[in-house]
């Protein structure tokens, strides 16, 4: 069976979106929507429809959501309501309210609902977790995240939070396979806008891992890095060359007095594990097709998960509002 697919929204996730779909092995990439009068009138030699109705007209099966944040519900209610399926990019909603209403939505409908959470189908990421699931680490000490780099100029409804910190929420409570238990944080308006701009959050999971997520966007380089540290050793993936590399604790015996005293652990071995670097967004759109021609969630972030990211976000977003220095 192959399944039509459209995009409504093209910015830049949505030409990325209309790439991966226009060379989707099952799917017809049939066009994108968006009424902005200054983008072309083709992608990937398909039209750009300026009309709603008149694009959701030409037939689908499901559609990628890739417009500004503030208009996924009213999309979403449209696509629910024309038996449409949809993977709706992240944030799924605006606020939390709004993003429950998208679940019921599509849960009363019958319908497939995901959220674009790109991280889970990062390559290093995916191997974390199954390494973990097989007990490389042991039990699970601490993550740290950290999600830095210059403002892109294609955000403008959100702060870093709802935008690049939503990623942290997810991969986090997905590699772990726990729940954030509580979570608080501090965050900075330096560049002039309306949103933040920087936070540093911590928090606990539901098994007693501890966590904390810095994130920006006034860093003059991009990093994305994810360390998970064990009572075996610690985890490094870099999600931006999709690498991981495995620190072993030690079981040497050190000669040195002052450190042999010290109760921590010691260097041991270290590997670089050889991955096959499958593009997450290709990984992503498979998950999706499947689970649209299976009926079934499969290996997709749902709208429930997505839902429950943005509760998080939004915790911490009125957290740092609360915590604001505006004054020494």
């Amino acid at each position: 069976m192959t399944l039509r697919a459209g995009v409504l929204g093209l910015g830049v996730m949505g030409r990325h979106h209309s790439r991966v779909l226009n060379e989707l092995e099952g799917v017809e990439f049939q066009g994108v929507y968006d009424p902005s009068p200054t983008v072309a009138d083709q992608i990937e030699g398909k039209p750009v429809v300026r009309d709603l109705d008149k694009f959701l007209d030409m037939g689908f099966d499901y559609c990628v959501v890739s417009a500004p944040t503030t208009y996924h519900l009213d999309i979403g209610r449209t696509l629910a309501e024309r038996g449409i399926h949809a993977l709706i990019e992240k944030p799924v909603a605006s606020t939390t309210a709004d993003a429950i209403e998208l679940r019921d939505l599509f849960d009363n409908a019958g319908l497939i609902g995901g959220v674009g959470h790109i991280e889970r189908y990062n390559p290093a990421l995916q191997s974390a977790r199954k390494r973990i699931e097989e007990g490389l680490l042991g039990d699970i000490y601490q993550i740290t995240t950290r999600r830095q780099g210059p403002f892109p100029g294609r955000i403008a409804d959100v702060g870093v939070i709802k935008d690049l910190a939503t990623h942290d929420i997810d991969l986090t409570a997905w590699v772990t396979q726990q729940e954030y238990v509580s979570i608080n944080a501090r965050t900075a308006f330096r560049s002039g806008r309306e949103h933040e701009d920087m936070v540093v959050a911590v928090g606990t999971l539901s098994k007693g891992t501890i966590v904390s997520h810095t994130v920006n966007w006034l860093t003059p380089f991009k990093e994305r890095t994810t360390i998970i540290i064990g009572e075996k050793g610690a985890l490094v993936a870099d999600t931006l060359t999709a690498d991981l590399t495995f620190f072993e604790n030690g079981v040497g015996r050190h000669e040195w007095n002052d450190i042999s005293q010290f109760r921590g652990v010691s260097e041991g071995d270290v590997t670089r594990f050889a991955l096959d670097k499958k593009e997450p967004l290709r990984a992503e759109h498979e998950a999706f097709r499947d689970a649209v021609l299976s009926r079934g969630t499969g290996a997709i972030v749902t709208l429930a998960q997505g839902a429950a990211v943005v509760a998080i976000a939004e915790k911490l977003v009125a957290d740092g509002l609360e915590h604001r220095i505006t004054a020494l």
